[in-house]
């Protein structure tokens, strides 16, 4: 819609508008001086943190302290669950008074009944991006409101520490979990004790680093003796041919067996070995391990022997063969026997050292084996640890607690307490405000709903235009009404007096003469004549358009009802194409009786259809204006057409008239209109406005279209809402 349209159903519907504002108005007068605000009182709350379960979940889940920033609109909301629930209500209304709560409510005890009332009366609300809870509480007896209040509050904070931070698990409770545990933790770690003191290790991350180290480095050792060994064993090889003169090395020794000399050899090595490989593992086990113990016995035995076969020589005590000889020494002489034995030591150490690589990783893969137990043992010991030093903590929090008081709660704060009872009236405002707001709306939706949906008819130049899509010619408006007679009665308009609606004689003027009343044509002061000349230039430019030269030129009005303006609109554009002076203009009335030759003849017999070929100057009543009719004693006209027409047509057009208008009767499926449009060269549609539904003159339209007739449009008798500064669709002076 156009602000013109608005603007028209707007003016046109502004009483429907003002009375539905009107009623708006008293409605809300009336529930105003009916309506009496209760009693409230306010209050606040701030929450700054919600804390979870503080002694039921375990560690891990323990305390959880939530901040409302965090998942404010879930937590906010569940509090306000708490505040709103049932039960809370009813623990307020016990402790006021059911009596009380009830003394405006009819009286009464009922502690359910007083429970609906304070859940009733609480307004709960929570500011956007705020932490804060406003509490309302309204009653008709302002000594109620704020006790009520008050012990909404107090039943709040308890009923929040009750369900968030369950008080009631403490005492005897914590004591025994935490003895329990103590217990517990104490048996695991004597556990954990002897599975290390079995593997051997105090730390197995450490155990399993030490032996890699170990292993690494016997590895090398093994792979630096096979070097050796095969050094020497290649300097042996060199030497074997000076052996026949090794009678000039003997030493005073020489009464030892070789063999026994190597075996010492070996012993003594074997014996180093063992013990630097104790000192080592002394770093990493007790004295009282097993591999400790394993391995100073092997250290025994070895030393046993030495002193076996010390014994059964002497000189092998004090003599070096036990010890390595020195990197630097020199020789220009090797000894045989001596290189012999030192071959047969590299090889006892090379054996010596797989067997202490294979002690290792037995080592090794037994410390393994107790991987597992001892892990599982320290995660034992480490979830007894947290459980018994969480039951300590609530413990220790839930005598603090019971120091402090119960209902003490430390995470919510009143920012305001329960105010004095006082009277708002807002609510009731913006009540009053929307029923009268409703009056206003109610009215516009009817105006529209009209506008719309239930009338159906042709108003405006524009509905032509832009539903109907016919051309329009013309737009006269009503001079009819009460405001316009001012302005008819300044122009000399005379009004008939018997007409019954007080409709203005804008195509005549009354007079008597002999008797009788005439009609006579009023050139002056004729209110619709500006509009008939009007019609008349835009219907000659249309003929002009269409390159229509032939004369005489046909056209018929007619409309869809009575009383449309038909004949009025017929006289007035006869007389003003008569007054351009460049021929003759015949008015023919298809309407005996009742049709515009009675404004032309002042009482006197009309002249008949026919007669025009034979008495032209009969049928003349003005300058180059001819008028006739068809007798009332001839043959009606629907049994005489088509034949009638078809043949004074072609008569019509050999007379010497330039324009002949027809004054036709209403279009109809029964009427003669739609057969006789065909022979015209324009059809005007007299259209009525705020009478004639559209619907109709579509169907009509349809009807004078199967004649292959051009159709236009005048709107008659519209009338304007809409004032001039606002109306953007007429570019009519009236």
């Amino acid at each position: 819609m156009s602000m013109g349209d608005i603007y028209y159903v707007l003016f046109r519907h502004k009483w429907k508008i003002v009375l539905m504002t009107l009623v708006g108005l008293i409605a809300a007068t009336a529930f105003y001086l009916a309506e009496k605000p209760p009693y409230e009182s306010e209050g606040k709350l701030f929450i700054r943190y919600v804390t979870e379960g503080r002694t039921v979940a375990p560690p891990g889940e323990d305390t959880k302290t939530k901040s409302v920033d965090q998942t404010g609109e879930t937590i906010i909301n569940s509090e306000l669950q708490i505040l709103t629930s049932l039960d809370l209500a009813k623990q307020v209304a016990q402790t006021v008074g059911p009596e009380r709560i009830l003394a405006k409510f009819g009286g009464g005890k009922d502690p359910d009944y007083a429970a609906i009332i304070v859940r009733q009366g609480l307004l709960v609300d929570v500011p956007q991006r705020s932490s804060v809870i406003r509490l309302v509480f309204r009653h008709p007896d302002p000594n109620v409101v704020q006790p009520v209040l008050a012990a909404i509050i107090d039943a709040y904070l308890k009923k929040h520490v009750e369900i968030h931070e369950a008080v009631g698990i403490v005492g005897d409770y914590l004591s025994q979990e935490t003895d329990q545990l103590r217990s517990s933790l104490a048996q695991t770690e004597e556990e954990l004790r002897k599975a290390r003191d079995k593997a051997g290790v105090v730390s197995l991350e450490q155990a399993r680093k030490s032996y890699a180290e170990q292993i690494a480095r016997l590895q090398q050792d093994i792979l630096s003796s096979e070097a050796e060994l095969a050094e020497r064993s290649a300097a042996l090889q060199g030497s074997s041919k000076l052996a026949h003169a090794g009678t000039s090395l003997a030493s005073p020794e020489a009464e030892v067996p070789t063999e026994q000399i190597t075996r010492y050899q070996d012993i003594c090595l074997r014996l180093s070995a063992l013990k630097k490989h104790e000192q080592e593992m002394l770093t990493q086990y007790t004295e009282q391990s097993v591999p400790v113990t394993d391995l100073r016995a092997q250290i025994a035995d070895v030393e046993t022997s030495k002193k076996k076969i010390e014994g059964a020589y002497p000189q092998l005590a004090r003599s070096t063969l036990g010890f390595p000889a020195n990197a630097g020494t020199s020789s220009d002489f090797v000894d045989p026997a001596t290189e012999a034995a030192r071959l047969k030591a590299i090889q006892f150490k090379i054996k010596v050292l797989n067997a202490q690589l294979e002690q290792v990783r037995a080592d090794a893969a037994k410390a393994e084996k107790m991987d597992v137990p001892i892990s599982d043992l320290l995660r034992k010991e480490q979830l007894q640890e947290a459980n018994y030093k969480y039951y300590a903590a609530s413990l220790e929090q839930s005598r603090i607690d019971e120091a402090l008081g119960a209902g003490r709660v430390s995470n919510i704060s009143q920012i305001q307490s329960p105010s004095p009872p006082f009277s708002d009236r807002s609510k009731t405002n913006r009540m009053i405000a929307m029923i009268a707001a409703g009056g206003i709306a109610a009215g516009l939706a009817w105006a529209f709903l009209i506008e719309l949906f239930l009338d159906r008819t042709v108003r405006r130049a524009v509905d032509v235009e832009r539903l109907l899509k016919l051309p329009l010619f013309l737009t006269i408006p009503d001079l009819g009404r009460n405001w316009k007679r001012k302005q008819l009665a300044a122009a000399g308009v005379q009004y008939r007096l018997g007409g019954g609606k007080g409709e203005p004689d804008t195509d005549a003027r009354t007079d008597k003469t002999g008797g009788s009343e005439e009609l006579v044509r009023s050139d002056a002061g004729n209110a619709l004549r500006r509009f008939h000349e009007t019609l008349r230039d835009r219907l000659i430019g249309y003929f002009e358009r269409r390159n229509l030269v032939h004369k005489p030129k046909l056209v018929a009005v007619t409309s869809l009802g009575r009383r449309a303006g038909v004949t009025t609109t017929a006289a007035g554009l006869a007389g003003s194409l008569s007054e351009t002076g460049d021929g003759n203009v015949l008015l023919v009335d298809m309407t005996p009786g009742q049709g515009s030759a009675q404004q032309f003849c002042r009482g006197n017999a009309v002249c008949g259809l026919d007669e025009i070929f034979t008495t032209r100057d009969s049928a003349q009543v003005h300058d180059n204006l001819y008028v006739v009719s068809e007798e009332p004693g001839k043959d009606k006209l629907s049994q005489i057409l088509p034949q009638r027409f078809t043949r004074l047509v072609p008569k019509l057009k050999a007379i010497d008239f330039d324009y002949i208008i027809f004054d036709m009767p209403p279009v109809s499926q029964i009427s003669i209109t739609p057969r006789l449009a065909g022979f015209m060269d324009m059809v005007l549609l007299v259209v009525e406005s705020e009478k004639t539904d559209r619907d109709i003159i579509q169907r009509a339209t349809a009807l004078l279209a199967e004649s292959k007739a051009h159709v236009g449009v005048v709107l008659n008798r519209t009338r304007s809402y809409v004032p001039t500064l606002l109306n953007q669709e007429s570019l009519l002076d009236t």
